[in-house]
Parts: C-alpha cells; structure tokens; sequence
C-alpha cells in the first residue's frame, strides 16, 4: 500500500479524489494548504511515499511547495494543474516535480501515474558487484545508486538517477526524447517530452560546471541528447 499526501485547497475534491485513492488501495493524508502541506512532511516525512500536489493553492502555491521539498527531500511530486498550461507546466517541473496531471483528474489515471512514478522510486535489482562509471569528476555506482564527486555525495532524485544511469550507459550515443521516456519514466506511449527537457535541465544543474554551457550532457537538435565523457 503506498501513501500519499494529497495537498488541494478545495475541501470537497480533496475528499472525492481521496476516497477514490482510497478504493484502489492507497493510503491518502490530506493537507488544506501548501504550509500545512510542508509541516506534515516535516512530522510524518517516513510515513508519505509520495506528494500530489495541487499548483494553485492559496498562500504558498504549488511551485512553492515543489521547490521547499526540493531543497530538502527526494520524495517524488506529481503536480495536479487545472490548465496544463505550457507555462505551469514547465515551471513546476523545472522546480523538482516528476510528473504532472491535468484535472480534471481521473483516479484511474492518477492511480497509474502514481504506480509509474514508484517503481522508478523504488531502488531496482542490481548486480552485487558494484559498477562504478566514471564521468569526469564524477563516480556514479550503479549498485548503490549513488553520485559522488570528490567522495561527496550529490542530492539527486531518483529520476535524475536514473536518467544519468541511461546517458552513462549508453556513452556517445544519442538518445531521443521518447526513448528516455520509455526508458526512465516507464510510459510506453508517446508521452510529454518535456518531462525530459525539464530533469535533463535539473540533473545538469547538479553535475555540469557550467550548467548553461553544458560539457557532459549535449544537446543533439532535433534528436535528442548524448553524454560526452571528457
């Protein structure tokens, strides 16, 4: 049973689309506002195995949220936006989301956005023998799951992980957009490619020297993106 903090100021879709959760097996606290939202993560941070977090909240909004939990955790955040407006989207992926859905929100969908977005949270089955690659000034252990750089660990989030894993293991080579979604998010269908965009933005901000003029991962317009090692 995974559980869920659902963040929506609006009392009466909070409780709908919580019991709904609730009849396909999850365990869902509620939190009114974006602050109360951050103070249950602070009490109860062991017992949410991920956040579904409204964009317009009252208050401190949704990208406000995404980016506090950023700052400090790793728990996964699927954004819930009333428009799906470019715009939203893009911003609230940028500031750490993994995922978003456009309300209004069908349960059964969102049950299945949930479940992708956990088992690419969930530590996969690896080898007991670790292998370390080596990108620059950087050691990724594929066993463990873990980037250091100078024997200093790096704060990535599982998707990022994932997504440097793919780059790391496929060196020189150029992968598209779908790919890596079929690949790292689990969506065997054409999905958003800006979800890609936006973690491949976020993962550079942790391991590029210069984020703006990446060296490690390079953009291949029109195709896609390929890790260079130095």
């Amino acid at each position: 049973m995974s559980r869920l903090l659902l963040v929506e100021d609006d009392a009466a879709l909070a409780e709908a689309l919580a019991r709904a959760l609730r009849g396909l097996g999850h365990e869902v606290a509620v939190a009114g506002s974006g602050e109360r939202a951050l103070e249950l993560l602070a009490e109860r941070r062991a017992s949410t195995d991920l956040v579904l977090l409204d964009v317009m909240l009252p208050g401190v909004d949704g990208f406000e949220v995404c980016r506090r939990l950023r700052a400090r955790d790793t728990v996964p955040v699927i954004l819930l936006t009333a428009r799906g407006d470019a715009v939203d989207v893009v911003v609230g992926l940028e500031g750490g989301a993994d995922d978003y859905v456009v309300k209004p929100v069908e349960p059964r969908v969102l049950d299945a956005r949930v479940k992708a977005v956990l088992r690419r949270s969930a530590p996969a089955h690896r080898p007991p023998t670790p292998h370390v690659h080596t990108i620059g000034d950087l050691e990724l252990d594929t066993a463990a799951m873990v980037v250091t750089r100078d024997g200093v660990e790096l704060g990535l989030t599982s998707t990022e992980l994932r997504l440097l894993v793919e780059f790391a293991e496929h060196p020189g080579q150029v992968l598209s957009r779908q790919a890596l979604l079929k690949r790292v998010w689990d969506y065997g269908f054409a999905g958003d490619s800006r979800l890609v965009d936006a973690a491949v933005a976020r993962l550079r901000a942790k391991i590029e020297p210069e984020p703006a003029n990446p060296v490690l991962l390079r953009t291949v317009r029109g195709f896609g993106y390929r890790l260079v090692k130095p």
